[in-house]
């Protein structure tokens, strides 16, 4: 029997899409307390992510409502940005900021709470506008009710103006739980100077104020042997990793991580000799075809971190084997790049693999093919020839990765596999009381275990 063709979730806007699944519910209306109709578009907003525009009406009142809301789940990890703001250029930086994204100026002793400001896209001028919009609010009836407060808004709102002018470096700070915001990089692809961002792990507080709950019930593990088939339908809950097998294939259902689909994903153990054993995973999403692999290390955290620098020349340099981890960092200092460990995500590849993941990412940003605002398009588009120059063999650069976590691995080409080479430099850390916070260890209770 056929099945119908499957569509993903999430589609985009497309004028020949005959059926766009517009979804309509009956709801309250809040102004005059009759039903309304809400209707719901599940869509792609192209080189950002998945939004549900939500559309409310009411025949009764006329009251209508427009929301936004993202439509796909919370990062891992939760993002705090810094910026400091040294000239007027800094302002124009596009900033796009979640229902859960907190504002502060340090100088001001200024803040935005979380969820007090609907998400949005705006600059960082904006902020600054939106801000002092609603300080400014009442100020008329605030001056004849109370002057005294109304003239300390006045003196707070000239600070704030103050700031547009850029005259002296002041500090913005974005911090959003859910992993859902964004600042700008003007210089992209190379290092920001002057605005970093850090990830963090959210406390249960925090998880609790996104819905999101560990569970609370015992999963009972099968008692039973592996089946019979290579490729097993399994929860991944009801297996553990002691009982995979180096020659076994789980398949479990999941969601595509770009269209919301349901999707499969395989899974299975394999040893990198000379390393350990990792685990590679592979989705294929049947709806709109968007593959994904992913290795994540089949043990634990390291003791210490470690950092290679690798040499790359020639073709034999670009054929090295690399196990990158979800913790690792990419910087190639000849190019001065930099790419974070969960921009490339997790992957067994070689060392031309990184380099043409690198040009392939960038070469599909919308700088690069569109015409998004502010962006340095021509630099961006420099970069890439650059790229491209090196993977020809025409320029010798240096590829360090950096691994906190210790996970990650990279070939040597010397007789002994165990040896590095003349290209290859290993260096094992100690890692900073940071890098164990954003590790999570910090916080791990080991006693009694």
């Amino acid at each position: 029997m056929c099945s119908a063709e499957q569509k993903p979730v999430f589609r985009d806007l497309n004028v020949e899409d005959e059926d766009p699944e517009v979804t309509e519910i009956e709801s309250l209306c809040m102004n005059c307390h009759s039903n309304g109709m809400t209707r719901l578009l599940l869509t792609r907003i192209p080189y950002y992510k998945n939004v549900v525009i939500m559309s409310f009406s009411c025949e009764e009142c006329g009251y209508q409502n427009n929301e936004i809301q993202p439509g796909g789940a919370y990062a891992e990890l939760g993002v705090r940005w810094t910026l400091k703001v040294e000239s007027p250029t800094d302002l124009n930086r596009q900033v796009v900021k979640s229902d859960y994204t907190s504002v502060k100026i340090p100088e001001l002793d200024f803040e935005i709470p979380a969820q007090s400001q609907k998400g949005e896209v705006t600059t960082v001028e904006g902020i600054l506008s939106r801000a002092i919009a609603g300080l400014v609010q009442d100020q008329t009836q605030r001056r004849i009710d109370h002057p005294e407060a109304a003239a300390q808004i006045d003196a707070f709102v000239d600070r704030l103006e103050a700031l547009k002018a850029a005259d002296k470096p002041w500090t913005l700070q974005l911090e959003d739980i859910s992993g859902n915001c964004f600042m700008e990089n003007p210089e992209a692809p190379r290092r920001d100077p002057r605005c970093s961002r850090e990830d963090f792990r959210r406390t249960k507080e925090q998880d609790h104020s996104l819905g999101i709950f560990e569970q609370d019930q015992d999963i009972d593990t099968p008692t039973a042997g592996p089946p019979s088939s290579l490729l097993s339908p399994s929860d991944p809950r009801d297996f553990t990793y002691d009982q995979m097998s180096a020659d076994e294939v789980m398949c479990f259902r999941t969601n595509c991580p770009d269209c919301n689909a349901p999707a499969n994903t395989n899974m299975k153990l394999t040893n990198i000799p000379y390393f350990k054993e990792v685990v590679i995973m592979a989705t294929l999403c049947d709806a709109c075809g968007h593959r994904t692999n992913e290795v994540k290390s089949g043990g634990g955290i390291e003791e210490q971190g470690v950092r290679f620098e690798v040499r790359v020349a020639n073709k034999l340099d670009f054929s090295r084997d690399v196990l990158k981890s979800e913790t690792c960092s990419m910087e190639i200092p000849e190019l001065d790049l930099e790419v974070g460990g969960r921009a490339l995500g997790g992957r067994f590849t070689t060392a031309e693999g990184l380099v043409r993941a690198t040009l392939d990412q960038l070469a599909d940003s919308p700088g690069a093919i569109g015409d998004a605002p502010g962006l340095n398009t021509e630099g961006l588009k420099s970069f890439i020839e650059i790229l491209k120059k090196v993977l020809e063999g025409e320029m010798a650069i240096t590829i360090i990765l950096d691994d906190p976590a210790g996970n990650s691995y990279v070939q040597s080409l010397a007789d002994d596999p165990t040896v590095p080479d003349d290209g290859l430099k290993i260096t094992r850390y100690t890692r900073t009381f940071e890098q164990n916070e954003e590790l999570g260890i910090n916080d791990m209770n080991t006693e009694g275990f």
